[in-house]
């Protein structure tokens, strides 16, 4: 009886966003200690340079007016120097700090990113363009690789201003209080600057990523693009959106100049405010006139809101990167069981499998079965829904509604490593993923012996132009002239290398000669004798050489018999143009 696959509740993208920044924090908490250690500690030498400078100037008046020597001036003047330089030491490891944790962290989002696409499988390039998903995966993880140290410096950073407040009331109460009276207007500003340029950040990131998709669209089809002459067309369509990209990155740069100009034209006016008041309170013999630099320093430290500017910034542009890494993350996983698989059998069906795409049902209603050790030839129109048949089959997709078994044991049931070690599958475009043309060939795990990629080569008729090659097996896929027939071979070749019980050829013949495709389907019932095949055909001539032609009808399974029988219905000859 046909199940309904019941699809994982995912989080919403902010959430996500949020959780992958919470974990990137906690990643990096060691280094972001260390440095907030650092970074309060250069806030402490800030902080007391003011107090010795003070001190140095009393000492020194003092001096003069008393004719004393200068020894406690030449003390105080010593603790300066050693207060600046161990500020400038301090800044120099947070630096280094900073810039090691934001690497870190980055390589980390864009692992965790990378290993959750590629668990998630093609339906993530489904929702997001490549381009824009690249976007992602660089610029993205690398804004949100600076929030867990520029976390860190934040909070550190508002010792200075608060420990600034705290020296102005040591000094003298009324300092503190001429302070306060005019703080809430910099919060006030710092509020207003977060909400506003957290809008214009999320939209420049959005288009930003809208542009990178069309550019890894039109990259993918430059060919094509070339051959049509309409190189012109297709820079104004990748390009349309640039304008506003360049509107929303003038907004993000006036919202921070706004709000650093407010912030320049309230700060001058609390500190001259302290060191109006600190002048009278020198005039009545309340403090002295090193106390007097003492606080006019502290109130420029106290108003120094620029950094703060500067790093909520970061943190605005950090947060809305990772909400838009948060939209893949949210994108939900493929969750595997724990069952296993009999010993032996290959045995294949599908029951009332039923997908949608797009609004639209591509498969509906679908029963078939691949007997074990058997070869069923699945074939159809342009669109039928082909391909996709051969993704449930191999679990590469899930069935909306329906089931997928494997020898009675459900695809979703069984273990990662029992599906792929038991499921082999070759393509129409084969990616080369191995470093050498052996290394692709063995690509996966666990790996073949050499001479079982040897044979596998041999088997799919790949061996004959790799040994013509100087370095052989050893030329690197980046440096092997290969044609789309070469290219599919070697796809052959790994799926052949790998074990299991069933092997799956999505259009894996397709770019062959026909002597060529006919030499690998010998091989291929003889080199896999004890595999089930499921093959994706286009051409009669693989269709005739199976046991039983699965005839796909616009996402139905219209007739299923030899190819020989359903050869008779005119209906069957029109699909291979007959």
């Amino acid at each position: 009886m046909a199940t309904t696959t019941t699809r994982p509740q995912h989080p919403r993208p902010s959430a996500a966003g949020t959780r992958l920044l919470g974990a990137a924090t906690r990643y990096s908490a060691a280094r972001c200690a260390v440095l907030a250690l650092c970074a309060v500690a250069a806030s402490g030498a800030t902080l007391l340079l003011p107090f010795a400078i003070g001190h140095a100037l009393d000492a020194v008046l003092t001096g003069q007016l008393t004719g004393r020597g200068d020894t406690d001036a030449t003390r105080w003047i010593l603790a300066c120097a050693a207060l600046i330089g161990a500020s400038a030491l301090l800044d120099a490891v947070d630096g280094v700090l900073t810039g090691t944790t934001n690497a870190r962290t980055t390589a980390w989002l864009r692992g965790r990113v990378v290993r959750h696409v590629l668990a998630v499988g093609p339906r993530t390039t489904a929702r997001f363009a490549p381009g824009d998903l690249v976007a992602r995966l660089i610029d993205n993880a690398a804004h949100a690789g600076i929030a867990p140290a520029t976390s860190a410096a934040l909070l550190a950073a508002l010792v200075t201003p608060v420990g600034a407040v705290i020296a102005l009331a040591l000094i003298d109460g009324w300092l503190a209080v001429v302070f306060v009276v005019g703080a809430p207007v910099l919060f006030l500003l710092l509020r207003a600057f977060v909400r506003v340029s957290s809008d214009c950040v999320a939209r420049y990131q959005h288009v930003q990523g809208d542009i990178a998709g069309r550019l890894g669209e039109a990259i993918g089809g430059a060919r094509t693009i070339a051959a049509a002459h309409t190189e012109d067309k297709e820079a104004a369509r990748v390009l349309r959106t640039l304008p506003e990209l360049a509107r929303q990155g003038h907004r993000m740069w006036r919202v921070q100049g706004r709000s650093q100009a407010q912030a320049v034209a309230v700060a001058p006016l609390l500190q001259i405010a302290v060191a109006a008041v600190a002048g009278h309170l020198v005039l009545q013999e309340r403090i002295s006139v090193g106390d007097l630099l003492a606080a006019s320093r502290y109130a420029v430290l106290a108003t120094g809101v620029g950094m703060l500017v500067g790093q909520l910034g970061g943190l605005v542009r950090a947060r809305a990167a990772a909400r838009r890494l948060g939209e893949v993350l949210a994108e939900p996983g493929t969750e595997h069981g724990t069952a296993g698989l009999p010993p032996t059998g290959g045995l294949l069906e599908l029951r009332g499998v039923r997908v949608s795409r797009g609004g639209r049902t591509v498969l509906d209603g679908v029963d078939l079965t691949v007997p074990a050790g058997g070869t069923v030839a699945v074939v159809g129109r342009s669109g039928a829904g082909k391909s996709l048949l051969a993704s449930l089959a191999g679990r590469l997709a899930d069935p909306d509604e329906g089931v997928v078994r494997l020898d009675g044991v459900p695809l979703d049931s069984l273990s990662r490593e029992e599906l792929r070690r038991e499921v082999g599958y070759a393509f129409e475009r084969p990616a080369l993923l191995g470093r050498t043309l052996e290394g692709t060939i063995g690509f996966g795990a666990p790996r073949p012996t050499p001479e079982r990629v040897r044979d596998a080569a041999r088997a799919a008729r790949a061996d004959t132009f790799i040994t013509r090659l100087p370095d052989g097996y050893a030329t690197r896929c980046a440096e092997a002239p290969l044609s789309g027939g070469e290219a599919q071979r070697l796809g052959l070749a790994r799926a052949f290398a790998r074990g299991g019980r069933l092997l799956i050829l999505d259009d894996a013949m397709s770019s062959l000669d026909t002597v060529t495709e006919h030499h690998i389907a010998e091989a291929l019932l003889r080199h896999t004798p004890h595999r089930s095949r499921l093959i994706i055909a286009h051409r009669a001539a693989t269709a005739a050489r199976a046991d039983a032609v699965a005839w796909l009808h616009e996402g139905r399974i219209r007739a299923v018999g030899t190819h020989a029988e359903l050869w008779e219905r005119p209906e069957y000859r029109e699909v291979f143009g007959a």
